[in-house]
């Protein structure tokens, strides 16, 4: 997202005070970590086991369309001082490249900032990500340990980007998996790319809040359904509340015939 300095979003509905600080908690609803290795294998044969799976999610979302409902806030005091709001219907062709209809798109009224093409991506391909075994060469994961998140009991791993390339952006902060269906149900991060070269003065700054992303279970895979950003972003002397949600939702199997195998 960009602003009149720039910017990039991502919303969570939460209440804080007039005066606080607006910052997505990660850690929302989560019990204390036990950092005590997982039984029955290592670290990096649960990697291998969830990485599989989550191969077969992405395999299989791709198979269905689904509803994305945006909304994108600028908040005064807590009180609405802009938005924006966009639903679309998402699927996928034969080949599995995505097809998007926007359904509803209001006027944006947002203060200071603007939607980038940074933006729209961060909404298509990190608040929904999805860490299959094919991307496992681009990225460090690290167990943390286990914890109880709402009535599950996860696995928690630290993911960053091994390397940073030109052009390219990554997924940088943490994963819940599941430790019975070992698919994840839970992220909390932000995208990441490489910084080739200073900004120019005057020229907009590119920032990216954290995000936290949920999962639900559709026909026997947790697919992606919601995410959210409440962040107060920094750009020299002037800031911006920002606040965002997202919801992934109404899934529907496309016709057989339809089908895709990639996203």
């Amino acid at each position: 997202m960009k602003s009149k300095i720039a910017i990039a979003f991502m919303l969570l509905i939460c209440s804080l005070s007039p005066a606080a600080k607006a910052q997505t908690n990660c850690a929302d609803g989560d019990d204390a970590l036990d950092m005590t290795p997982p039984k029955g294998m290592s670290a990096q044969e649960l990697i291998q086991k969830f990485t599989a799976q989550e191969t077969k999610v992405r395999e299989a979302r791709s198979r269905y369309t689904f509803t994305q409902d945006v909304m994108v806030q600028t908040l005064d005091d807590q009180k609405v001082g802009g938005q924006f709001h966009q639903i679309t219907n998402v699927s996928f062709d034969e080949k599995g490249k995505r097809v998007e209809n926007v359904t509803f798109s209001e006027v944006s009224t947002l203060r200071d900032i603007r939607m980038s093409d940074e933006d729209f991506d961060d909404i298509r391909t990190f608040m929904p990500w999805i860490l299959a075994a094919d991307q496992l060469p681009d990225y460090k994961l690290t167990y943390a340990g286990k914890q109880h998140v709402d009535d599950l009991d996860t696995y928690v791993f630290h993911v960053e980007p091994l390397k940073l390339e030109k052009n390219q952006r990554y997924f940088q902060g943490r994963v819940w998996i599941d430790d019975r269906d070992l698919q994840v149900v839970k992220l909390c991060g932000k995208s990441v790319q490489e910084q080739v070269r200073k900004k120019k003065k005057n020229e907009p700054v590119d920032v990216r809040p954290t995000f936290v992303g949920y999962r639900q279970i559709v026909n026997g895979n947790w697919f992606p359904v919601y995410a959210r950003v409440d962040e107060t972003l920094q750009f020299g002397v002037n800031s911006v509340h920002l606040r965002e949600v997202v919801k992934f939702k109404d899934y529907k199997p496309m016709p057989v015939s339809g089908a895709a195998t990639k996203q």
